[in-house]
């Protein structure tokens, strides 16, 4: 098993996580109506990862 992993594979997800939550985050405090609920949808992608990883491990 090779255990050398890129830098890209360790924050692949994280940055992808914190800029969905990013723009969740900025979309819903700039504009209204749509915004505010993708706003929502993008934020809860960090907690539904969360849940999901915590109820996966042992």
């Amino acid at each position: 098993m090779n255990s050398h992993h890129s830098l890209w594979a360790t924050f692949r997800w994280p940055l992808l996580l914190g800029a969905l939550s990013l723009t969740g985050l900025v979309g819903a405090l700039l504009e209204d109506g749509l915004w505010d609920w993708l706003g929502v949808a993008l934020i809860a992608t960090s907690a539904a990862a969360v849940a999901w990883a915590r109820f996966r491990s042992p």
